[in-house]
């Protein structure tokens, strides 16, 4: 039988389930280094999942909930939906496994994402945001094609998927964090990394004004973003809301939102660059803004994931070339320094 948006949510992602995706991801893929980074006068460590063959996180969820499809759902292919990176994500994992893949994409998402994800061989649908809903444009794809819908950020596997990144840094670290904190569009990441290291506080993080998983943590209910939310640069961290899937997880583990702003999103990356010689597009520096802000604490145990890389050149040519304002937001937190080459893990 063929799934249906609405039985994706049924399932219950596990620890155990984590755990099995760390081994499909590690068979396939390899780590992602951790690199030790002094914020502030503090060491701590950052999860370069920029590095990733597509360039973002989301090919470990794609990877695990493709490897589970059974041969009758793998022969009617697989719709998702994405800003960008889950799309990749799907894309290469589909193309790895000859599956065909639909992908309902924003025609606002940076052209390099849109570009990537032709490029590896899937069909992309556009959608207009915030005008239409993608979730209602899926839902159509699926019911004239049939399919299964693999969503960013509600599907059990994907959450699971995502987990393997904290089983992969607990491991290269040898100890278990005492945080760990994440870029948060949906939740799907936060939600595995809770799987994943139960012992560890996890600290999400948002762009201002679309902090729905902070606020539906805060109420105990799903809120929806405002139909007059701000623009921010973060176009990986904007979904209109997160999902019962993933509040349910997260409720009672996860820590008090927080959020950053665009100058501070545009701190981290310029950081990010000068310091670890990584290219951050905006979500995926998220994390590192709210710690180079001080807005959650870091100690030797810290994580901080760097969850995507996929920056249109453009935009991040104009934000290095800005170093007065990248450097004049991030002077009192840095003070900072790498650690030397060889503690790299």
């Amino acid at each position: 039988m063929i799934q249906a948006p609405d039985t994706l949510q049924s399932a219950t992602p596990s620890q155990e389930g984590v755990q099995a995706a760390a081994r499909a991801v590690a068979d396939i893929l390899p780590p992602t280094p951790l690199l030790p980074v002094t914020i502030s006068g503090v060491r701590c460590w950052a999860k370069a999942e920029s590095l990733q063959p597509i360039g973002a996180f989301k090919i470990r969820g794609a990877w695990w909930a493709l490897s589970n499809l059974a041969p009758e759902q793998r022969a009617a292919g697989v719709v998702a939906v994405s800003s960008g990176n889950h799309a990749q994500g799907v894309a290469w994992a589909a193309k790895k496994l000859g599956i065909r893949a639909a992908i309902v994409m924003p025609r606002d998402a940076p052209q390099v994402k849109l570009a990537n994800t032709r490029a590896l061989g899937a069909e992309v649908v556009l959608y207009e945001r915030p005008c239409e809903d993608r979730d209602e444009v899926a839902a159509k794809l699926i019911a004239e094609r049939g399919g299964s819908l693999i969503h960013a950020f509600a599907h059990p596997h994907v959450i699971e998927g995502q987990g393997s990144a904290g089983l992969e840094a607990t491991m290269q670290l040898g100890r278990t964090p005492a945080r760990i904190i994440a870029c948060c569009g949906g939740g799907g990441l936060a939600a595995g990394l809770a799987l994943a290291c139960p012992d560890s506080a996890i600290h999400i993080v948002e762009p201002d004004g679309w902090d729905m998983v902070g606020q539906s943590l805060a109420a105990g209910a799903l809120i929806q973003a405002a139909p007059d939310a701000p623009s921010t640069i973060c176009d990986a961290l904007q979904p209109p809301a997160t999902k019962p899937i993933n509040l349910a997880v997260l409720q009672g583990r996860a820590e008090a939102g927080v959020t950053v702003t665009d100058d501070e999103v545009r701190a981290a990356q310029h950081f990010a660059f000068e310091q670890l010689r990584l290219v951050l597009e905006p979500g995926g520096a998220a994390a590192l803004a709210a710690a180079l802000a001080g807005k959650v604490p870091v100690d030797e145990s810290t994580i901080i994931m760097l969850t995507g890389g996929n920056a249109d050149p453009a935009s991040f040519a104009a934000m290095l070339a800005d170093k007065n304002m990248t450097r004049s937001v991030t002077k009192a937190s840095l003070g900072a320094h790498i650690a030397a080459t060889d503690n790299h893990v």
